[in-house]
């Protein structure tokens, strides 16, 4: 029996540390979180008291499994997507951060809290994946099946990781579009002031270029080798984490955030009298299904990437 992995019992501590700071948060010691006015959402205080729980009952669970189990391994990982979807502002935390002249609200005591969160879920995802593997794979360290790996074999990219790729271009000059449209329509006022505009123009360089130039690395040749024509680098290998970190963080942030904002989105399509915003509900329902499909799309590409791009296993050679 191969042992069991470790990231189910960094899941249960996780799990145990941060319900106890909700508790104690729910009991009425809870810090001011800024203008948000909160560090979760989609699920109340108590609410995320019992996910913790429940995590925490599950990374044990995980730990102490000797046979594969497809009821733990859903349960996992529905807990770890609902801790995720409960911080969305993580993202606006990490790009406020980044970029400070934007001005994006942020509180430590806040992002400290959803940091935890996040955490939390990635370690319990990563705890049930291991779990699958370890147990149902041919090799627990790696779950692949088939023969030994070729080394002079070169994977190519899946067609359905090509198309994510595209599609995820297409969605961000959609949402690129969208604003024209919107400026065009009402003149919207952009950041002032020297430190706003050198952000706001970092912003939009890295926002181009995670929508077009990431993406399509993903698909292509020229993302996994440097071409030759480029000057010192050409021929290179190019690191897979160099193009899948940031892949994977833009799109769980994208999915995360404009997921729950379009579930408000409709809510407040259903009760027009509840909103406050400034934006219209048109350019709304355009531009935040656009970031949702770009992160979906740029997720899926990255998929593909890994899967193509993976070393060869040091425990069985495939």
């Amino acid at each position: 029996m191969p042992p069991p992995p470790r990231a189910a019992l960094a899941a249960l501590a996780a799990a145990l540390g941060y319900g106890a700071l909700q508790t104690w948060w729910a009991l009425g010691h809870a810090p001011s979180f800024g203008r948000l006015g909160t560090d979760l959402l989609v699920v109340p205080r108590w609410g995320t008291v019992a996910l913790c729980a429940v995590a925490a009952v599950l990374g044990h669970g995980l730990h102490r499994a000797r046979r594969y189990a497809p009821t733990r391994f859903a349960a996992a990982v529905a807990v770890a997507a609902t801790l995720l979807l409960s911080c969305p502002f993580l993202l606006l935390d990490v790009v406020g951060g980044l970029l400070s002249g934007l001005r994006i609200p942020l509180s430590l005591a806040g992002f400290l809290s959803r940091v935890g969160c996040a955490a939390t879920a990635a370690l319990l995802a990563a705890a049930a994946l291991g779990h699958r593997r370890r147990l149902r794979g041919d090799c627990p360290r790696c779950g692949r099946t088939g023969g030994p790996h070729d080394p002079g074999a070169r994977t190519r990219t899946p067609r359905w990781a090509r198309l994510a790729g595209y599609g995820a271009v297409a969605a961000c000059w959609l949402r690129i579009l969208a604003q024209y449209g919107l400026e065009s329509g009402s003149g919207s006022p952009g950041t002032t002031g020297a430190a706003g505009t050198l952000s706001l123009a970092l912003f939009e360089t890295g926002f181009v270029l995670a929508g077009t130039a990431l993406p399509l690395s993903l698909v292509h040749r020229w993302g996994r080798d440097v071409p030759r024509r480029v000057p010192l680098l050409g021929g290179r290998r190019v690191p897979r984490r160099l193009l899948l970190v940031p892949a994977a963080a833009i799109s769980t942030g994208l999915l995360v955030y404009f997921g729950v904002g379009i579930g408000q989105l409709v809510g407040e399509t259903l009760h027009p009298a509840d909103r406050d915003g400034t934006l219209p509900l048109s350019f709304l329902w355009i531009a935040m299904p656009a970031y949702w499909l770009w992160g979906l799309g740029l997720g899926a590409a990255a998929l593909g990437y890994a899967r193509a791009t993976r070393p060869p296993c040091r425990a069985c050679g495939r």
